[in-house]
């Protein structure tokens, strides 16, 4: 079994477990990521990387040049944030944040970013200079979430990248494995809100005005036509309603029930298509049962589409680190906002094997926790991209 070719990253492979525990135990939510920026701040100073903080809120960006002159600059870029869940893991470093929890590895991808900082701050055997991101806000996303704000307020302007890499943890890849694809990996996000509004009645009356309730329930499966009916059977595009909130008494029909949701897609064709669709759906039912209804639709998330050349760097580095790594995964509907920083600049985000995914271990789960044996193969990955720049 091949070990990460970074032997001095192995060697400190318990201090970056004891980073991620401290992170673990002291999650923060976005934009309140206060004592993580903190903590990153204070390593990175600590390594001799220039350090500027509040960047796009709360993010952290270090700057450190190679050995090497060179006019070339990579970017490599950690999430911060967490997830407002109650940790249910009984592990001595659980979250003490009531409430607040790192479901989805976000104190993972900085302690392995800290843990490339350090070794190439150690040795700068690379070309030109690395700008270290840590961004906030990645669980906001949108226009409102940490990427597109950290853009909006210059971050490549006065931090010039002219490549971008990033990483997430993988539940059900093996630790020890890498997956990236060049092209579409990651769908397009959406978000909608629906109200539906009436006067309110007895239960015993509903003939008296318009049932909410009932409006709702047509909503809700008239949505799901979207992909079966609305959208080319070849674009993949999936309409998820997430919340549906209404009532307070069993025998009143209450005045007002609000859906909410998601739309996700691969193709632009299906995107374009999915809000008239929505809005279509909703006015043709108000009409139907006299109810007034309402939609807010927005757009939240680009599709994540790696760069073919930036993808080849990434598969050669991580040929080199991981013990297997697989260059056509499947594409998967989550999104995500590094998305905004590739549609800005040439780049690659890829998956980091987080082994099994049973016995909770799934993004966003009570029960998440990011695997330590993983951390070091991360930081030697971020660090032999860099490394290969040396001319």
């Amino acid at each position: 079994m091949k070990m990460p070719v970074k032997n001095r990253i192995a060697e400190f492979h318990d201090e970056m477990t004891q980073w991620r525990h401290h992170l673990h135990a002291n999650p923060e939510l976005s934009y309140q990521e206060y004592g993580t920026a903190r903590f990153v701040a204070e390593k990175l100073r600590s390594y001799g990387i220039q350090v500027t903080e509040g960047v796009g809120g709360t993010g952290v960006v270090g700057v450190l040049h190679g050995n090497h002159e060179s006019e070339r600059s990579i970017g490599l870029r950690a999430d911060m944030d967490a997830l407002a869940i109650e940790e249910r893991n009984d592990f001595a470093h659980r979250s003490t944040n009531r409430g607040v929890m790192h479901a989805c590895g976000h104190d993972g991808h900085t302690t392995m970013l800290l843990g490339a900082a350090r070794y190439l701050a150690e040795t700068r055997n690379f070309s030109g200079r690395v700008v270290f991101i840590f961004q906030p806000a990645e669980e906001m996303g949108g226009q409102d979430g940490g990427a597109a704000r950290m853009i909006r307020e210059g971050l490549f302007e006065n931090f010039r990248c002219d490549e971008i890499y990033g990483l997430h943890n993988w539940p059900g890849i093996e630790v020890g494995s890498f997956a990236v694809k060049a092209g579409l990996m990651m769908a397009s996000g959406d978000a909608f809100e629906i109200e539906v509004t009436s006067t309110g009645m007895h239960a015993a009356q509903p003939h008296k005005g318009a049932d909410v309730v009932l409006t709702a329930g047509h909503i809700l499966v008239a949505l799901q036509q979207i992909s079966a009916r609305n959208t080319d059977p070849l674009d993949a595009i999936v309409v998820s309603a997430t919340q549906i909130h209404g009532g307070d008494a069993y025998n009143v029909l209450p005045n007002k029930v609000t859906i909410r949701g998601t739309v996700r897609a691969f193709s632009p064709a299906a995107r374009a298509a999915a809000e008239p669709a929505v809005r279509r759906i909703v006015d043709g039912t108000a009409l139907s049962t006299g109810a007034e209804c309402k939609v807010s639709y927005t757009q939240q998330y680009p599709t994540l589409i790696n760069s073919h050349s930036a993808a080849q760097s990434a598969e050669a580095a991580g040929s080199l680190i991981f013990n297997k790594v697989e260059t056509n995964p499947p594409q998967t509907m989550i999104v995500e906002d590094f998305a905004f920083m590739l549609e800005d600049r040439t780049g690659c985000y890829g998956w980091i094997g987080n082994g099994p995914d049973d016995n909770g271990r799934i993004l966003h789960s009570a029960w998440f926790d990011f695997n330590d044996e993983a951390l070091p193969f991360g930081a030697s990955y971020y660090a032999t991209l860099v490394e290969a720049r040396r001319n």
